[in-house]
This record gives structure tokens, C-alpha cells and sequence, in this order.
């Protein structure tokens, strides 16, 4: 089992910066992929950004904007939002995979026009 607890987010206007911080425990080895999905109301939830040794991926509206990083030994990712857009407002979700899915419980970002 792995548990996923994140932090951050909030409310920025338009232009703004917001870090979110996602730590986990249980099993989780170097070479699962650790990740940020997001989904706004009425939306199906999508890939933000994902990490693992030796790749990132992000996704097209994204990028440019925001960088995910990982701390392996503390298994702990982090994405920061930079130049944040009114778009980009919904509930942001870590992700890892292991031998499934694991998901932690959402954190709220708003951005004001």
C-alpha cells in the first residue's frame, strides 16, 4: 500500500505562482512513476505532469509553465505553478503507480482572473 498526502494550493490571480508538495509512504521504489492529475468541474480528470528516473512528461498546456521535481530518498514530488491561468483552476490530485494506481485525497487551486 502507498499513501499519498499532499499540500499547498489555494487561491493566486492570474500571473501567480502556487507550489504543491505531495509526500509518501509505504512501498515505493525509485522506479515508479509519481505524478500530478488534476480535474475541474464538469471535466474528466487529466494528466498535469508525471516523473520518474528517466523521463518527465507534461501536459501540452502546461508546459513551460510548470516543473515537476521528485526528492527519491524522501518520496516526495513536487510541482510548481508558475504564470498560473484561470484555466488551470481544479482539483489537483498526486498520483503513483506501482503494482496499481494510488491516489491522495485532492488539493483545491483557484485562480482568479
Amino acid at each position: 500500500q502507498v499513501q499519498l498526502v499532499e499540500s499547498g494550493g489555494g487561491l493566486v490571480q492570474a500571473g501567480g505562482s502556487l507550489r504543491l508538495s505531495c509526500a509518501a509512504s509505504g512501498i515505493l521504489y525509485a522506479t515508479n512513476t509519481m505524478g500530478w492529475y488534476r480535474q475541474a468541474p464538469g471535466k474528466e480528470r487529466e494528466l498535469v505532469a508525471s516523473i520518474k528516473p528517466s523521463s518527465t512528461d507534461y501536459a501540452d498546456s502546461v508546459k513551460g509553465r510548470f516543473t515537476i521535481t521528485r526528492e527519491y530518498a524522501k518520496k516526495v514530488v513536487i510541482l510548481q505553478m508558475d504564470s498560473l491561468k484561470p484555466e488551470d483552476t481544479a482539483i489537483y490530485y498526486c498520483h503513483a503507480r506501482t503494482y496499481k494506481d494510488f491516489w491522495g485525497q485532492g488539493t483545491q487551486v483557484t485562480v482568479s482572473p
